[in-house]
């Protein structure tokens, strides 16, 4: 089944990038290194062609799974979406109706999703369960924890970008 795989603009031009970087620069570099390695003679006990043929097999993968996940893109801009609902792109804040703790979670496409950070992938169960409440909804949800009942206490809309980028101010002056 060939499904589709939501991402945003920039998540979409960052995988580009990644994919154009390692078929037109790093590919070609270790390439060059194998080529090296392979003129100092018997290859058989020779270190650097063999790492730079495993180096090769890894970009191969990678270039082969950026290659699938490109293919599969589905790019969505979220800030065009009506935010009164969690859909992709949407920060959520959600109240646990027993310990009335609350989180914060953004659910963004796979390849984007950094769960440490609360940013979520769409197709995690947790963003599924959330996908379409709106403010003052309930909800079930079995977690790893077990089952969860939560209630939605706002749906809003911060690029996921701007939202790294805090994160990682945060914790670099110590505030995460």
């Amino acid at each position: 089944m060939n499904h589709k795989e939501p991402m945003s603009t920039r998540g979409y031009d960052e995988l580009l990038r990644e994919f154009k970087y390692l078929k037109e620069v790093e590919k070609p570099r270790v390439n060059q290194e194998k080529q090296r390695a392979a003129e100092l003679g018997d290859r058989s006990e020779n270190a650097e062609y063999h790492a730079a043929k495993e180096k090769l097999r890894h970009i191969d993968k990678r270039l082969f799974y950026l290659n699938s996940m490109i293919e599969k893109a589905q790019i969505i801009d979220p800030s065009l979406l009506e935010h009164s609902r969690a859909h992709f792109g949407a920060t959520v804040t959600i109240m646990d109706v027993n310990s009335e703790e609350e989180f914060v979670y953004t659910i963004c496409g796979t390849l984007e999703s950094e769960p440490e950070n609360a940013l979520i992938s769409v197709h995690s169960p947790l963003a599924r369960a959330m996908l379409g409440k709106e403010e003052g909804d309930e909800f079930s949800v079995h977690l790893p924890a077990g089952k969860k009942s939560y209630e939605v206490i706002a749906v809003t809309y911060i690029d996921i970008y701007t939202l790294k980028k805090n994160i990682r101010t945060e914790k670099e002056f110590g505030f995460h």
